[in-house]
């Protein structure tokens, strides 16, 4: 069994992470620190996990593990591997953005570095947007027709964090939606450097209007771009370049976040419209997006089956 060490389990990307862990089949939870719950049953950060685990919330943490799962706020991972010394044989998944863009950790999408990541110590998890934008336009760059692409993309209000805030608290989320940081998005540098990886000559403008949805969870991305493909080859190249891969899935039915809520799936959809291609993504923010992801990347890192423990149905209504 795999021994699981999590940091920060008292957020939203850590109580799905101790969900997903509690029924996986080869890793067991050593482990869950949180200094503010220290103490306290997981479930009563996580009231769904009553009946699940009587573990506590610890102060402290130890190395005595095999991965050490980070899922504290941005800028605090830098701050513990700082503080703290990890040894060498424990591998290091982390959840905020701190190392996405550092060139000696591996970033961990499946989809662009499954091979880099089974021999990886240490995994930058992807951005929830960065993982749905990636996945929608990774096949263009793949084959070098990335251009300029317009990007929308409405996200659920757990992408926030598990803290309130004016724009997350219910009376102003709900019946409501608005855009915020347009064109500016932290994701973009990730997403950028994640393309170029097969197009380094991409300097095209990604042009990303992020908006606020008034539901909890799922991401749905829709971006478009000139395309010179026909549709039928679009999809081909498409379908193509995911195969093998166990969660994106490219259909020819219209998108709706429902299909991929609960689920580590992302499903992408395409439409041409007068020479523009049209590439719709969806995900859940809180697992492909983020925990889920955690897991599969652990998988690889342990040379198991990469669906393992992930095999998660949406509950679509």
């Amino acid at each position: 069994m795999i021994k699981v060490g999590i940091i920060g389990g008292a957020g939203y990307t850590g109580g799905e992470l101790i969900r997903l862990l509690l029924n996986h089949p080869e890793a067991e939870i050593s482990f869950v620190q949180s200094r503010s719950q220290a103490g306290k049953k997981l479930y009563s950060s996580h009231n769904d996990l009553l009946g699940e685990t009587e573990m506590e919330f610890v102060p402290e943490w130890h190395s005595e593990v095999d991965v050490l799962f980070l899922c504290m706020g941005h800028g605090d991972s830098k701050k513990f591997m700082e503080a703290n010394q990890v040894d060498d044989s424990v591998k290091i998944i982390d959840l905020a953005h701190d190392y996405r863009l550092d060139d000696t950790k591996v970033y961990g999408l499946p989809e662009l570095n499954r091979e880099a990541t089974k021999s990886a110590n240490f995994v930058a998890n992807p951005g929830c947007f960065a993982t749905a934008i990636e996945l929608a336009l990774l096949p263009l760059a793949h084959n070098g027709m990335l251009k300029e692409v317009h990007v929308s993309g409405t996200t659920g209000s757990t992408g926030a964090g598990v803290m309130p805030s004016d724009s997350t608290h219910f009376s102003w989320r709900n019946n409501n939606i608005s855009t915020y940081k347009e064109f500016q998005h932290q994701h973009l540098a990730e997403i950028r450097k994640s393309l170029m990886q097969y197009q380094p000559w991409f300097e095209n403008n990604i042009n990303f209007v992020p908006y606020r949805g008034n539901f909890t969870r799922g991401i749905l991305i829709s971006a478009y771009q000139y395309c010179e493909w026909p549709l039928e080859e679009a999809i081909r190249v498409y379908k193509e370049y995911y195969e093998g891969h166990p969660f994106t899935w490219v259909t020819d039915s219209p998108l709706d976040v429902k299909q991929v809520v609960n689920t580590n799936k992302c499903f992408i959809h395409l439409q041409m419209h007068n020479g523009y291609l049209m590439v719709q993504s969806a995900i859940d923010n809180l697992l492909k997006g983020a925990s889920g992801q955690a897991v599969q990347n652990m998988n690889l890192m342990f040379g198991l089956e990469e669906a393992t423990g992930l095999k998660l149905k949406a509950s679509a209504f």
